[in-house]
C-alpha cells in the first residue's frame, strides 16, 4: 500500500498552493513520487488522483505520455540514450549496444544490483552535441566509448 509521508503531505500542499487550478499539480506530484520511489506503483496513482479530485485512470492516462515516467522499479542511476535522428547519425546506436553488454542489460532493462537503467528516449533535445544520453538530469553530449566509461566509473 502505498501512502505519502509528512514530508510528502508538506511538499504536496505547496505544489498545489502554486496552481490556480489544483490539477495542474499532477506532473509535480508524479515526479515527487518517482523520486521517493523509483517509479509510479498503481497505488501511488491512487493516492495522487485522491489529492487531485481525479481517477487513478486519469492520473496514468497523463502519466503514460510522459517517457520520464517509469511504471517499474528503476535503478538508482537511469541512463537515456536519444536516438533521434542526429544522435542515430553519429553513432548513438553502437553506443547504446556498447553501454549495454557493459552493464549486462543487453537491449535495456535493469541491472541485477539495482544501479542502472538503460532506455532508448525518442529525443533529448541536445542535437548540437550528438550522440548524447541523460543520466538522471545530467546530459552527457558528444559521448566516445571512453567518455561513457568515465562517466559509469565516476557514479558511486
Amino acid at each position: 500500500m502505498f501512502t505519502f509521508t509528512q514530508e510528502d503531505e508538506n511538499k504536496i500542499e505547496k505544489i498545489v498552493e502554486k496552481y490556480p487550478v489544483k490539477l495542474s499539480a499532477l506532473l509535480p506530484l508524479l515526479t515527487l513520487v518517482q523520486r521517493r520511489e523509483g517509479y509510479i506503483s498503481p497505488e501511488a496513482m491512487q493516492a495522487i488522483g485522491k489529492k487531485l479530485d481525479v481517477s487513478p485512470g486519469y492520473v496514468q492516462s497523463v502519466m503514460s505520455f510522459y517517457t520520464m515516467y517509469h511504471t517499474e522499479p528503476t535503478g538508482k542511476y537511469i541512463i537515456l540514450f536519444c536516438h533521434n535522428i542526429s544522435c542515430q547519425l553519429n553513432g548513438a546506436d553502437d553506443l547504446f549496444a556498447y553501454t549495454g553488454q557493459k552493464l549486462g542489460v543487453i537491449g535495456g532493462g535493469t541491472t541485477k544490483d539495482s544501479k542502472f537503467t538503460l532506455h532508448k528516449e525518442e529525443c533529448l533535445a541536445a542535437c548540437c552535441g550528438a550522440p548524447m544520453m541523460r543520466v538522471n538530469d545530467t546530459f552527457h553530449e558528444n559521448l566516445t566509448k571512453e567518455k561513457i566509461d568515465q562517466i559509469l566509473d565516476s557514479l558511486p
